[in-house]
C-alpha cells in the first residue's frame, strides 16, 4: 500500500525559501509520476509542479515556474519541492500525490487523476 508523508513547511518571511519533502513507502518514487499540489481554505486545489516517472518531464503551474524546482531524490525515495522567493500568494496546505500506471499522460492538473495523497503540510509566507 501507498503512503505520502509531507514535512518541510513552516513560516517564512516574503522573498525567502523553504524546501518540501514527501517521503513514499510501500512503493518506489522510482517508478511512479508525482506532483504537488496546494490548497486555501474555501479554495479548489491547485496543481503546483509534476515530475513524471524518469525524472525528465517536468511541468509547473505558471504561478511557481522559475522559482519552484521539483525533484526526486532516490537514494530516500523521497520528492522534493525547492521553493525560492516565497511569496504571501504562495501561502496554502502543500500535498504530493501519486500515480502508479506508467503508460499515463492524462492532464496532471486535476486532482482526481491522482489516488494517493499525503497528508499535507502548511506553508505560511508573510510580507
Amino acid at each position: 500500500q501507498v503512503q505520502l508523508v509531507e514535512s518541510g513547511g513552516g513560516s517564512v518571511q516574503a522573498g525567502g525559501s523553504l524546501r518540501l519533502s514527501c517521503a513514499a513507502s510501500g512503493d518506489s518514487i522510482k517508478i511512479v509520476h508525482m506532483a504537488w499540489f496546494r490548497q486555501v481554505p474555501g479554495k479548489e486545489r491547485e496543481a503546483v509542479a509534476l515530475v513524471r516517472f524518469g525524472g525528465t518531464v517536468t511541468d509547473y503551474a505558471d504561478s511557481v515556474k522559475g522559482r519552484f524546482t521539483i525533484s526526486e531524490d532516490l537514494t530516500k525515495n523521497t520528492l522534493l519541492l525547492q521553493m525560492n522567493n516565497l511569496q504571501p500568494e504562495d501561502s496554502a496546505v502543500y500535498y504530493c500525490a501519486q500515480r502508479r500506471d506508467l503508460q499515463w499522460t492524462g492532464r496532471w492538473k486535476s486532482p482526481d487523476q491522482w489516488p494517493y495523497w499525503g497528508q499535507g503540510t502548511q506553508v505560511t509566507v508573510s510580507s
